[in-house]
C-alpha cells in the first residue's frame, strides 16, 4: 500500500507539474508581443472623427459603413463592429480613425481608414474607443 501511495503522489505531481508547464507556456504566448520603436509609433496618423451617418453593408451581419467627419474632409470607414452597436447609436459620436492606412474594398464598399476598437476577452465583442470632451473632428490623436 505505502509503494502504491508513493507512485499515486509521484504522478500527481508530475500531473502538477505538466499543468503548471502548459499554463505558464500559454500565458507566455500571450504576452509576447512585437514591439515597434517609437518611431514606427509615429507612423500610424490618428484623428478624431465624428460619425456623420452609419449603415448595415447589405449582404453583411458583421459590417457597418460610416461617412466620418475629419475636420478636414469626410471619409468612408467600413468596420467589423455591427455585432455590437445599431448603426443609429453611433450618429453623432466621435471615435479614433486611423487615417494612413491604404484604401481596401470590403463588400463592395471602399474604406478610406480604420477605426479603434478593443476587444472583451469573453465576448469576443469589439468596442469603438470613444473620444470625451469637446475635441473638435480631426484633432490629432497621440
Amino acid at each position: 500500500i505505502k509503494k502504491e501511495i508513493a507512485e499515486l503522489n509521484e504522478l500527481q505531481a508530475k500531473v502538477e507539474a505538466e499543468q503548471e508547464t502548459a499554463t505558464s507556456k500559454e500565458e507566455s504566448v500571450e504576452s509576447q508581443v512585437e514591439t515597434i520603436k517609437f518611431d514606427d509609433f509615429l507612423k500610424v496618423n490618428m484623428v478624431v472623427g465624428q460619425v456623420k451617418s452609419c449603415e448595415k453593408v447589405e449582404g453583411s451581419d458583421k459590417l457597418l459603413c460610416f461617412q466620418m467627419d475629419l475636420g478636414s474632409e469626410e471619409r468612408q470607414i467600413v468596420s467589423g463592429i455591427a455585432d455590437t452597436y445599431e448603426p443609429a447609436d453611433l450618429v453623432g459620436r466621435k471615435l479614433i480613425v486611423v487615417t494612413n492606412l491604404a484604401p481596401r474594398k470590403i463588400f463592395g464598399k471602399e474604406s478610406q481608414g480604420m477605426l479603434l476598437a478593443g476587444t472583451d476577452k469573453a465576448t469576443g465583442k469589439p468596442y469603438v474607443l470613444t473620444v470625451d470632451g469637446d475635441l473638435a473632428p480631426g484633432s490629432e490623436v497621440s
